[in-house]
């Protein structure tokens, strides 16, 4: 009798450590088991993504406001084109907003940070921001200034 409920602790003990390690690589990844309709989608034109990937955050003084849903090439801009889900709590993005693409840490992983504008309209559904600043390429600055093309 006492060999077995040892044997059932030690069984209800794995299953919750199982269960457990399943929840921290569901946050840890990204990804999420609940259904996002509090969001609504904005897009952006950049010149250079630098690294930007699919789920990267997008923050607002930042703090996270959204996330990157997906990224596409703009076949008549040439430019690529980001879409990012924000939170409807987030409903006063003006028209004139400012896109950039920032990096958290020095080698850290590349996210979007908006700038809020003065004008008077907001952002809604499906609208473009095309005031953007793209990812700084440290490799074409080390390569500039190792050539002489840039001076101190």
């Amino acid at each position: 009798m006492y060999q077995r409920t040892i044997e059932a602790a030690v069984g209800v003990f794995m299953i919750l450590g199982f269960g457990a390690l399943m929840f921290l690589a569901i946050e840890v990844s990204g990804l999420s088991m609940s259904n996002d309709s509090d969001t609504y989608k904005i897009y952006a034109q950049f010149d250079d993504l630098g690294g930007l990937n699919v789920r990267g955050k997008v923050s607002l003084a930042g703090v996270p406001v959204g996330k990157v849903s997906a990224i596409s090439l703009d076949e008549e801009a040439y430019s690529a084109l980001v879409e990012m889900e924000i939170d409807k709590s987030v409903d006063k993005l003006s028209l004139d907003s400012v896109a950039s693409i920032q990096t958290a840490g020095l080698l850290g992983e590349k996210y979007v940070s908006l700038s809020v504008g003065g004008e008077e309209e907001y952002l809604k559904e499906g609208d473009t921001i095309f005031d953007t600043q793209s990812a700084l390429n440290l490799e074409k600055i080390i390569g500039a200034f190792a050539s002489g093309q840039v001076e101190l």
